[in-house]
């Protein structure tokens, strides 16, 4: 029998007595990232129980959750909304012509090694729609902003980690600008902020194609013609004409 403490052991003999022993239940685990709360939730990543405020509020933050986390599957869509609609709160709304870094052929180079590898990772996956490509770009712009290549993690599996985010990354990190005319020091590298103003450029203008349209591939489909237009442009032979 059960009396609401835990199981009771009866035996009953010609006296007509009962000896119960009773025993404990056993105790939920406390959340392996805080150690106050329950943890009610097994997580993939860490293999041990988390309780669902860490899990939510570490979830792909400071946690490298597997695709195959129940959780991170019903929360991911609304919680990718979310990272969107608050940095876009924070972005610039417009370029003007006059302070357009587009203008600027060494910024324009910059955008240029932004682009070039969204346009390559979704020539190999056709899955790939616009809301993939912001939010790539926005993880580089947080990981360029904190100087996160910087850090030492101990443990880097668990790290959360945007494929096409680290390739823009790394993209950037490595460009360099050589000018037409090849002197002692005229390949520069760019500097932190430059960095941040040419991702802005870039998600301002991949969300005022994309439009209403996130899951759809506006801009994606957009940046191939353009790329390919400028493939073919570079193909064709250049006529010199003698100057006047």
């Amino acid at each position: 029998m059960d009396n609401g403490f835990g199981r009771v052991l009866c035996v009953s003999t010609s006296f007509a007595f009962e000896l119960c022993v009773y025993y404990d239940k056993p105790e939920m685990a406390k959340c392996v990232k805080c150690n106050k709360r329950k943890g009610k939730r097994h997580c993939p990543a860490l293999g041990q129980s988390i309780c669902s405020l860490c899990c939510g509020q570490l979830r792909e933050k400071e946690i490298r959750c597997p695709p195959s986390c129940s959780f991170l599957a019903q929360h991911k869509p609304y919680q990718d909304q979310r990272v969107l609609e608050k940095r876009h709160a924070e972005r610039p709304k417009a370029f003007s012509r006059e302070t357009d870094i587009l203008s600027d052929e060494r910024l324009a180079w910059l955008v240029f090694n932004i682009e070039i590898p969204i346009a390559q990772f979704a020539g190999k996956e056709s899955a790939l729609v616009d809301r993939d490509a912001l939010l790539a770009l926005e993880y580089a712009r947080e990981k360029v902003e904190k100087d996160k290549s910087l850090l030492i993690v101990p443990d880097e599996r668990l790290l959360p980690k945007n494929d096409l985010g680290e390739v823009i990354f790394q993209s950037l990190q490595q460009c360099r600008y050589e000018k037409k005319i090849i002197l002692p020091g005229t390949i520069q590298t760019y500097k932190k902020e430059e960095k941040i103003r040419c991702l802005d450029r870039v998600i301002f203008a991949a969300k005022q194609i994309a439009g209403d349209h996130i899951q759809g591939q506006r801009y994606l489909q957009q940046l191939m013609e353009r790329l390919a237009k400028l493939n073919e442009l570079s193909r064709q032979p250049k006529i010199i004409t003698p100057s006047s």
